[in-house]
């Protein structure tokens, strides 16, 4: 079992974190994993979980703190480390089924590497 994660059998970034399904990683750490997206909608389009399931972002506790400060560490070492940084990158998570979330574990977008569009779409 992976520090820290009460890992949930059916859910898709849980076996990634496992080891189960194979990414294309782009950093890991004792409580945060980046991929890259597998349908990118920018040049630069990494995922970054915590490795503790948590079903969004909607169900993080305080006892999570350290876990999103990890997760955002992780974010801005992507960002720098892919050359997105410097002139700007979306991060974003998407909350239940109006808010498109298609896996229910906790995941921030790290979108970037061209001129972004407001409103997305």
């Amino acid at each position: 079992m992976v520090k820290g994660c009460e890992r949930v059998t059916d859910c898709l970034f849980c076996k990634i974190v496992s080891g189960e399904i194979p990414s294309d990683k782009v950093l890991e750490t004792d409580d945060v994993l980046a991929f890259r997206d597998i349908r990118p909608q920018a040049p630069v389009h990494v995922l970054v979980i915590p490795k503790k399931h948590i079903a969004s972002a909607h169900h993080i506790e305080a006892s999570d703190a350290s876990v999103l400060l990890h997760v955002h560490q992780a974010a801005q070492q992507v960002a720098e480390e892919l050359g997105i940084a410097e002139n700007g990158y979306r991060l974003v998570t998407n909350i239940g089924f109006h808010g498109q979330q298609t896996v229910q574990h906790l995941h921030y977008h790290v979108l970037g590497g061209r001129q972004l569009q407001w409103p997305p779409g």
